[in-house]
């Protein structure tokens, strides 16, 4: 018989001894591209109520010197500052379990649901950062736009040449930074691809040597030596097309802002006869390189799914008199469409 959504077979259940498994992967979170800034903590609490912060960025000397003649005067110019505005995400969750349920069943479901807190979280934080890169390829006016065309190589409309093969990867980050394409160090992309690339012998593992001098595979694999990291829910594949993502080290500053009672257990003795809830609450701040969120586009004081993903609530850093923008060679964030 079924209880609260517990599967209870008097004849043959003894225990619950696993759980469903948790099949995504969450490599986005795990692929090494965050810069941590703890020290930004304090300056959250010094600004707007704690939630969003504004970074100052030191621009470049630059100007065209004068000629040395004797007779030239010599001109002074300064820097221009830039400022990328953060904004930090706060998100919250709790699960309740009857005690009935331990009752009939002799298990302690709210301890399954403890153990599995940390990944649940690790899962949310991944929706939020796809959010964020659905949000900044959706720019559309201006500098903006021009980020993500020369940041998106988008194949999956040819004829011909439309799946990632031996020059995809390399066309893309050319594309999107020239010369200063080595800034990419990660490309995430969905099965489907890594297999039509593994199919083409376009793949490549590393390898170490271990004590007895045995060459062996670390599990590791490169695309144009780029580390190669693959998950279905990271990378969109609608309408036959699958969306990859390429990124850098420093491709997100990230801050765990913390609550003031981050997690915390609630009896309600009365209720079903009895139950308890474990309540999560989490802040946290990712801010992509080079690009700030608008402040003004969120209603309330965390930004929503919806906000975030929207094209408006971001724009590229601008200068402190807003006339230039960071160039965009620099952001180590790109995307690759392909068929397969």
């Amino acid at each position: 018989m079924p209880f609260d959504s517990k599967i209870f077979n008097p004849n043959v259940f003894d225990r619950y001894v696993s759980r469903i498994p948790n099949t995504k992967r969450n490599e986005l979170i795990k692929a090494g591209v965050f810069r941590v800034r703890n020290d930004y903590k304090s300056r959250l609490t010094d600004q707007v109520g704690g939630n969003y912060i504004t970074v100052p960025i030191k621009g470049l000397i630059d100007g065209t010197p004068v000629n040395y003649d004797g007779s030239t005067n010599i001109t002074a110019t300064g820097t221009d500052t830039y400022s990328q505005g953060m904004v930090v995400i706060g998100r919250a969750k709790a699960w309740t379990e009857k005690d009935f349920s331990f009752d009939i069943t002799g298990e302690d479901f709210m301890d399954n649901v403890a153990q599995q807190v940390a990944e649940y979280w690790q899962t949310i934080d991944q929706d939020t950062l796809l959010n964020i890169l659905t949000g900044i390829f959706a720019m559309a006016s201006g500098e903006n736009k021009k980020f993500v065309d020369a940041h998106t190589l988008d194949i999956s409309a040819e004829e011909t040449n439309n799946v990632a093969t031996e020059t995809t990867l390399n066309n893309a980050i050319q594309k999107a930074s020239g010369d200063n394409k080595g800034i990419f160090k990660v490309v995430i992309l969905h099965s489907q691809v890594a297999t039509n690339l593994e199919n083409l012998n376009l793949v490549g593992y590393l390898k170490y040597t271990d004590a007895n001098g045995v060459t062996r595979d670390l599990g590791l694999a490169t695309w144009n030596g780029r580390i190669m990291l693959i998950d279905d829910s990271v990378c969109d594949a609608s309408a036959g097309k699958y969306t990859s993502y390429v990124l850098g080290t420093d491709a997100f500053t990230y801050v765990d802002c913390g609550a003031k009672v981050p997690s915390e257990m609630a009896r309600d003795p009365y209720t079903n006869g009895g139950q308890d809830t474990l309540i999560t609450r989490q802040r946290k701040l990712f801010a992509p390189y080079g690009i700030s969120f608008i402040s003004t586009a969120m209603a309330g004081l965390s930004p929503t799914d919806a906000e975030l993903k929207a094209g408006t609530s971001w724009e590229l850093v601008k200068s402190s008199g807003g006339d230039k923008v960071i160039n965009h060679k620099a952001i180590p964030i790109a995307r690759i469409i392909t068929k397969g």
